[in-house]
């Protein structure tokens, strides 16, 4: 680089990055944005398309709260760019349903009290309906007793271990787990 490059600071003089077009499928709608290459899709859910059920909490991927599904896996969408996404289907809390015809694990969310302040809600439910299908596929966790089964017997340790990615700071934990449990099906506890 350059004196003229860099300036009397020393630093580097770069203009903002070009922006990207990215087509997201969220929700089951095709959206087309310009984005910063960088931007996460926490950011393009929040900021660009005003979703705004999708919670930025830890901004690391520790929290869980970002949680949405992505071909059915759940994913943290703050660790994760939207360019990344052009031929995915994303679904955000507000696409697994709404106040008037809610998803079984958003009304077992309610039914079991599966919430306080509600701020990681969203993500929670996207990860419980994620978890699901990870069991219905017949993927273990740590807290799988038989590893080599097909079936996982979804017993509390078993919710709670694969829920573990999603932190829950007013302790709804018993009620989160309850709600999974009602919407799985009850089964070993």
């Amino acid at each position: 680089m350059t004196e003229a490059d860099t300036g009397a600071t020393g630093r580097s003089q770069v203009g903002p990055s070009p922006l990207s077009a990215v087509r997201l499928s969220v929700n089951d709608e095709a959206r087309e944005l310009e984005v910063d290459p960088r931007t996460t899709l926490l950011d393009a859910l929040r900021e660009h398309l005003h979703l705004s059920g999708t919670k930025k909490g830890c901004d690391h991927g520790q929290c869980g709260a970002c949680t949405v599904l992505i071909n059915g896996w759940r994913v943290n969408s703050c660790l994760t760019l939207a360019v990344m996404h052009e031929d995915d289907e994303i679904v955000t809390v507000e696409g697994l349903g709404d106040p008037g015809a809610m998803h079984p694990m958003q009304r077992a969310f309610v039914e079991n009290d599966g919430f306080q302040c509600g701020y990681c809600t969203p993500g929670q439910i996207c990860s419980a309906v994620g978890m699901l299908a990870e069991v219905e596929a017949g993927w273990p966790s740590h807290a799988t007793a038989d590893v080599g089964s097909p079936d996982v017997a979804l017993t509390n340790e078993e919710i709670r271990e694969r829920m573990s990615g999603n932190i829950c700071r007013c302790a709804a934990y018993p009620n989160i787990v309850a709600a999974i449990r009602s919407t799985a099906g009850g089964g070993p506890q």
